[in-house]
């Protein structure tokens, strides 16, 4: 049985006084994809959030194999360790890269950032990385103001991979891009998935991307899993009216108006 690399239990956040997060527990194995859906509002992006220590839970357990992350850790050292083992690729890569830099600066200001080598290394190790993503050194000597928004996200990509984390995050990863330019992103993921073994978690509203990339899917509605379990299974039989209502959100032929006026009342009755 393959080890679990991350574990939540029970993560809760409020914010004012208001529930974020309630109660969210799922597991990602190691080398696996997992996604977490939901519509805007639903808990997601809080929930990466607080993976990544950007939030702190109020209750609940972060476990990255067997370890406990709920709490930021105190020390520089022990922060970047931290850091180390889950790494986020966001939405709108232009807004998480310098502008000031290149390419090629910020994947090695990330690995001198967290690692102990010689220049040479560091350089090498750089050059690495930004071929695995499909950069070249043209787009290495630019600026991220000079690429489109699929080399930033590869840019993105290449960053977080410097680290060597354990999970990788994409929160969006693909929803500001072209539909041409997303097949590319996915595909360069899953050829990095199969090379490095690394985990991934989905955080997305995109049911389509769901089922191209993800072995898993966790269901968020106000802040609640209404539902999980292995993706063809759920989205070939939603169990919970509003999985049913996120699968119709996009038309398609042979929909059933009166299954889902249905979902919308079930619903309804559980707000």
């Amino acid at each position: 049985m393959t080890e679990n690399v991350l574990e939540v239990e029970g993560l809760r956040k409020a914010f004012s006084g208001k529930i974020a997060v309630d109660g969210v527990s799922f597991s990602l194995r190691a080398g696996g994809s997992l996604a977490v859906v939901g519509e805007s509002g639903s808990g997601k992006t809080t929930t990466a959030r607080m993976l990544v220590g950007l939030e702190i839970p109020d209750a609940g357990r972060i476990g990255v194999e067997g370890r406990d992350r709920s709490r930021v850790p105190r020390g520089r050292r022990a922060r970047l360790a931290r850091a180390r083992e889950i790494q986020m690729v966001f939405q709108d890569p232009y807004l998480s890269l310098d502008p000031r830099i290149s390419v090629s600066e910020c994947v090695e200001e990330s690995l001198r950032l967290h690692f102990a080598m010689d220049r040479q290394a560091r350089r090498a190790r750089r050059d690495e990385l930004l071929e695995r993503v499909g950069l070249g050194e043209r787009e290495a000597a630019a600026l991220p103001r000079r690429l489109s928004g699929g080399q930033r996200q590869r840019v993105a990509i290449a960053r977080a991979l410097a680290t060597e984390p354990k999970v990788l995050i994409l929160d969006e990863a693909t929803s500001a891009l072209d539909v041409s330019i997303q097949a590319q992103i996915l595909d360069l993921l899953a050829r990095i998935r199969r090379t490095l073994d690394i985990a991934y978690l989905f955080i997305t509203h995109d049911l389509a991307l769901v089922r191209h990339a993800a072995d898993d899917i966790v269901v968020l509605y106000r802040g609640k899993v209404v539902e999980a379990g292995p993706t063809e299974q759920v989205l070939a039989a939603p169990q919970h009216p509003y999985t049913r209502l996120l699968l119709h959100s996009v038309p398609r032929p042979g929909w059933d108006p009166v299954q889902i006026a249905a979902d919308r009342r079930a619903l309804q009755e559980i707000m």
